[in-house]
């Protein structure tokens, strides 16, 4: 079976590499147009590009797909290379460009997605993110028949995952990696020998189950104190590692790795104060209870347990934290 493959960041290279072991065929691999990254801010290649260049696979990087968008010419030079790749399949993974009716036309078999949730759950940009940040016990992938909607295609293999309650983004992605890589194995597996059994996702209603991870924002990441300790915790893990959560004191952006919630919280606390501060961690007052940061990180440094960054930094009960309003 000969596969065009289409993703961008890591998650979708293990796919790509998943593919490539379990012996597809891949004429053709797309992916987004290298960008600027790092501290001098240099082009970089996407993990995908960087595999398929170590592999010899042909790569497009069209800006747009749309015949009759801002990039027409790329979008034309896409087809062709499509075209000539004369795929069975394309399998997408987190690629980050919308594709138009023609590309999911243009294979034989159509265009197979893999989809960090359970869906109708969470279609979207951040499935994982928003999981987690939404205290869910459970996740997955599922591998879904792409159509013109966003994520609403049939669902061809799902499979769950638990998630734990040390899980982060990071962790959690690692994981689904790896099982989105082995799922989309399986199902081209199943396609060749026609033994799928496509599954309807629910139309839109009040019982559906359908909700959406909308893309993340920098701005969320700021803490709100005047949360719930159990909220302020999973977002902590929901933004880690990016765009990382995050609260000033004293005008620094302090961003925080990881917190443990403690029961309990002195009526007369301000949200955001300082109760308590040693080597386990430092008690900062939430809506409902008391939220120990374990794992901060000062602007220009690297994160670090609490014991040795209070070595460098002073933090003292009393002070209160506060929303960080611009990025430092």
């Amino acid at each position: 079976m000969r596969v065009v493959f289409a993703g961008t960041p890591e998650f979708a290279r293990v796919a790509l590499e998943k593919l490539h072991a379990a012996g597809f065929e891949i004429p053709l691999v797309l992916t987004q147009p290298d960008r600027p990254a790092g501290r001098g801010m240099h082009l970089q290649a996407s993990p995908v590009k960087q595999w398929a260049i170590a592999h010899g696979v042909p790569v497009a990087q069209p800006r747009s797909l749309r015949l009759d968008g801002k990039y027409p010419d790329d979008a034309a030079a896409a087809r062709a290379a499509i075209e000539a790749a004369c795929a069975d399949v394309m399998v997408v993974a987190a690629y980050g460009l919308i594709l138009p009716q023609w590309v999911l036309d243009a294979p034989a078999k159509g265009c197979v997605n893999i989809h960090a949730s359970l869906l109708p759950r969470w279609r979207g940009a951040a499935p994982i993110h928003r999981a987690i940040e939404a205290g869910d016990p459970e996740t997955g992938v599922t591998i879904m028949q792409m159509d013109a909607g966003l994520d609403t295609g049939d669902m061809l293999l799902v499979e769950k995952i638990a998630i734990s309650s040390q899980d982060t983004t990071a962790s959690l992605h690692d994981r689904l990696a790896v099982l989105g890589g082995r799922l989309v194995v399986e199902a081209l597996e199943l396609a060749a020998c026609g033994g799928f059994h496509p599954v309807p996702q629910p139309p839109e209603g009040p019982a559906s189950g359908i909700t959406y991870a909308h893309k993340i924002e920098k701005a969320e990441s700021v803490l709100d104190w005047s949360l719930p300790a159990a909220v302020l915790e999973r977002r902590i893990r929901a933004f880690n590692p990016f765009p990382g959560a995050s609260s000033e004191l004293n005008g620094v952006v302090i961003k925080c790795w990881r917190a443990e919630v403690l029961p309990g919280r002195p009526p007369t606390a301000k949200a955001g104060e300082v109760l308590a501060v040693g080597d386990a961690g430092v008690d900062v007052c939430a809506a409902d209870a008391v939220l120990r940061l374990g794992r901060l990180q000062k602007p220009g440094g690297k994160p670090l347990e609490v014991a040795e960054f209070l070595r460098g930094f002073a933090i003292a009960p009393g002070m209160v934290f506060g929303h960080a309003v611009s990025e430092r």
